[in-house]
């Protein structure tokens, strides 16, 4: 296996271009265009129609705001498909909700997605991911913003067991998931969930395979950043975990779920990758802990581990007093040829800068949440209401010209994406933009 291609220029423009390998999937690219021009949960010109239509299409979007989905799940079904929330006015938001991918082939790119308790009592059972593919296949989900879920933020899930041997499971379930430069934070602690607390990140399961987390950002979860279940094959590169609870990277294949079928060894490749502590962070915290029975085989190269105050934490640890093994490899489990890796040093400043939805024009729920990375602050919640709530975009309107862009990469022509903004992205107060006014 060839050597990782590594970066040797530390800060990355807010759209710079990483090099990885090929995609799973082109998505919808060659099909329809297919514009949705009301913000609406609903009905004609919604992004629910768009994304229930059949047949290979593009969703570009002639509304930028929040589409409140009242409380009822956005479930995909209908193969290749790209949404494309980079060609919108401003953001869009689907808030109220969480999304459901069954489909394959499909790419979903600059989309925000803020779940939220929404006034359900404890233990009541509205739990819905913000984002999990469900079986899914040839999948990328590059440069969303996933906020508030009460299950995971943003998952690969699926059947754990489908037909009868190894290779049934793994088709039967999720497989080949590329998830790049998202932003999974603030998981609700004890809200609405029938577990209770459930304030968690990512929930890789049992058997799914290709599953590669590239230059992501968890923060504010309890645990699962990521949650790698019995069997699993997982790549980490890139990525910062700030302020974990419980638990960071985990693997574990329990017996309970097992029972009857011969265990798999799962499998994580882990390079240059950041945790660092914060204000929940439980103290000595490692970056790795085994659980349950089943082994895992491990490579790791270069990533790092400290508490809020720069302390190193240790790499490995376990819950549980099992069987469960890890086995150590001494060179990668997947495949890393093609792609461009930052050495774990710079990893913070380059990722920050280039993160979650339209990193050129933020919302300013994001913009809090990064600066907090940035600054080592912010909290686990419990409910939205703590940080502000949902928020109340003005709709915005510009058609969408499709000779301006190039329908290959979904990238403007002229290289100026909608609603770009120049220099540093701050929410500022009224009095902090006065006192800034003339460079101050």
């Amino acid at each position: 296996m060839s050597a990782p291609v590594w970066a040797e220029t530390p800060n990355a423009p807010a759209q710079a271009s990483f090099a990885h390998p090929a995609d799973p999937t082109k998505g919808g690219a060659g099909g329809r265009i297919i514009r949705v021009t009301t913000l609406a949960k609903d009905g004609p010109g919604s992004f629910k129609e768009a994304v229930e239509a059949k047949g290979p299409r593009i969703v570009v979007f002639e509304v930028g705001g929040v589409i409140d989905m009242g409380g009822t799940e956005l479930v995909i079904k209908e193969p290749f498909l790209t949404i494309a929330g980079q060609t919108a006015p401003s953001p869009v938001t689907l808030i109220r909700t969480g999304i459901d991918l069954h489909g394959h082939d499909v790419i979903i790119s600059h989309l925000r997605v803020m779940t939220g308790a929404m006034d359900k009592p404890h233990f009541s059972g509205w739990e819905p991911d913000a984002f999990s593919t469900v079986a899914a296949h040839n999948v990328v989900i590059e440069h969303c913003s996933f906020l508030w879920a009460i299950d995971e933020n943003m998952s690969a899930s699926g059947p754990r067991f489908t037909g009868k041997t190894v290779q049934d499971w793994r088709a039967g379930t999720s497989h080949d998931v590329v998830f790049r430069e998202n932003l999974a934070a603030e998981g609700l602690a004890f809200a609405s969930h029938s577990k209770g607390e459930h304030s968690k990140g990512s929930l890789i399961h049992d058997n799914t395979t290709g599953i590669t987390f590239y230059r992501n950002v968890w923060a504010h979860n309890v645990e699962r950043s990521p949650l790698v279940k019995g069997g699993a094959q997982v790549a980490m590169v890139n990525n910062i975990i700030y302020n974990p609870g419980h638990r960071a990277v985990h693997y574990n294949l329990m017996a309970l779920e097992w029972a009857g079928h011969d265990y798999v060894t799962g499998q994580i490749t882990a390079v240059g990758n950041v945790m660092r502590g914060g204000n929940q962070t439980d103290p000595g915290l490692p970056f790795l802990m085994l659980g349950g029975d089943g082994d895992l085989a491990f490579y790791g190269q270069d990533n790092r581990a400290v508490d809020r105050h720069g302390n190193a934490l240790p790499m490995f640890g376990r819950y549980g007093e099992t069987k469960a093994r890890l086995i150590t490899a001494d060179k990668p489990l997947a495949k890393l040829d093609g792609y461009t890796i930052l050495p774990s040093g710079e990893v913070e400043t380059s990722v920050l800068n280039s993160v979650g939805a339209r990193p050129w024009d933020r919302d300013p729920q994001d913009i809090r949440v990064l600066f907090f990375v940035a600054e080592g602050r912010g909290d686990i919640i419990d409910d939205e209401k703590q940080v502000g709530g949902y928020p109340h975009a003005a709709e915005k309107r510009a058609p969408f010209v499709e000779a301006a862009w190039d329908l290959t990469t979904m990238t403007p022509k002229n290289g100026a994406y909608p609603g770009q903004k120049a220099g540093a992205q701050e929410k500022l107060s009224d009095r902090d933009k006065a006192m800034r006014q003339g460079g101050v």
